[in-house]
């Protein structure tokens, strides 16, 4: 494989890996397990560590099974480069702890994952202005800017109530404001959407989910997509403006957020998620249509109060998902009429697994007020319009006509 032709995404995932020389001709990019990396020349070690060339130092800092993640997470955002963090979460922590400083604002949509809305909690009481809007419209998102405004943050879909942002025109808005738009791409994943493509200018990826896509290994990624003009960000220090302007935003965030707080990827976890990856084009395109038919089945049933699916027309953002996205995911909730109990719905299940996941091969399901939006409360969770009864799905590669008799026999049993 060459690079000046440009191929599909799924032949250049998988054989990105041979763009460079692998040991032994391997296939895969062998793991290597070495936490340092040692140099005959000292003054070599001296020049890597001062970034006058490239080269690994220590495993917190870089690993070559890492950094072959991190250029198949990049080819696949069209990014400009991408840090590799032990987690999703990790990933979004880093752009607070390498970009924010204290009296910084964020406008952050209000439908987010939970443990995201749980850090911009933590977040608020450390001196950072949070303001939390509805992003699905971006007049809400002009209103709450203000002069110490320094990043925007949005999912591509929420999790789990399926609200899609207004992406394209947050994207200008905080082009023309010359403000840090950040954009979570879990919920589609660089195969359904590049959030390059409305103008973000960082995308973050939990590799657990789609990328990965067997639920065996943690991560997370972050990308600078080279769309954002780092001399226009207030946060940057003189240390790292000795590189190139289009540098400054990366080498700050592998610095301060993956080296300092040490959320490191392991590369046994690396391997996983990059062999995942190879078929997660064809698993995304069985989950989706999966996802459509089970959703379309739900919605016609009169003992279903909702379902809440960018897919169906019924979703207030369908144009804008139609539009935007390549499919509408794999993930849908839904909530039961009353009198029908959730959780006696999720045990007469024969497929779908009650587990916390998503983005896996297997069908997953949860009782999302009860559990992973539990600790917010009541009085949050009714803000963001997660019901009692609401259960989520993330659908998995099954048979088709096998999953929508599933989650119909639940019904019928109630």
């Amino acid at each position: 494989m060459t690079d000046p032709k440009k191929y599909g995404f799924t032949t250049t995932t998988l054989h990105s890996d041979r763009q460079k020389a692998i040991e032994h001709g391997s296939l895969h990019k062998p793991i290597h397990t070495s936490v340092t990396f040692g140099y005959k020349d000292a003054r070599e070690l001296a020049t890597v560590f001062q970034g006058k060339q490239p080269g690994y130092r220590y495993g917190r800092q870089g690993n070559p099974t890492v950094a072959a993640l991190e250029d198949k997470v990049n080819k696949m955002e069209d990014g400009f480069a991408t840090i590799c963090f032990a987690t999703g979460m990790a990933a979004i922590a880093a752009v607070v702890q390498a970009l924010l400083r204290k009296g910084d604002h964020v406008v952050s949509s209000s439908f987010l994952f939970g443990n995201t809305n749980s850090l911009w909690q933590t977040v608020g009481g450390q001196g950072i202005d949070i303001a939390m809007v509805d992003a699905t419209d971006v007049k809400n998102v002009e209103a709450a800017i203000t002069p110490a405004t320094r990043i925007v943050f949005v999912e591509t879909i929420a999790n789990p109530r399926t609200q899609v942002a207004d992406l394209a025109r947050i994207g200008k808005l905080c082009a023309d404001r010359g403000i840090v738009y950040i954009v979570d791409n879990t919920m589609t994943s660089p195969y359904l959407f590049q959030p390059k493509s409305v103008g973000a200018s960082i995308v973050i990826n939990a590799l657990t989910k789609s990328i990965g896509g067997h639920g065996n290994a943690l991560g997370g990624s972050l990308t600078d997509t080279g769309m954002y003009d780092w001399s226009r960000f207030a946060n940057i220090f003189d240390t790292y403006k000795r590189y190139p302007t289009a540098q400054w935003g990366i080498a700050q965030i592998r610095a301060k957020a993956l080296r300092d707080f040490g959320g490191s990827l392991g590369p046994e976890a690396a391997h996983h998620l990059a062999v995942g990856s190879e078929t997660m084009a064809l698993r995304l395109d069985r989950e989706c249509a999966n996802a459509l038919a089970v959703a379309q089945m739900l919605e016609a049933d009169d003992r279903v109060a909702a379902v809440y699916y960018p897919g169906l027309k019924s979703h207030p953002q369908h144009a804008i998902s139609t539009e935007l996205f390549r499919s509408y995911g794999s993930l849908f909730s839904f909530e039961l009429k009353e009198g029908i109990d959730c959780f006696d719905y999720l045990n007469r299940l024969k497929l779908g697994i009650s587990a916390s996941n998503l983005g896996d091969t297997r069908t997953l399901v949860i009782p999302v007020a009860h559990t992973i939006f539990y600790e917010m409360g009541a009085e949050r969770r009714a803000s963001m319009g997660i019901a009692e009864s609401l259960i989520r799905v993330s659908i998995g590669i099954e048979d088709t006509d096998d999953l929508v008799e599933d989650f119909r026999q639940a019904l019928d049993a109630a």
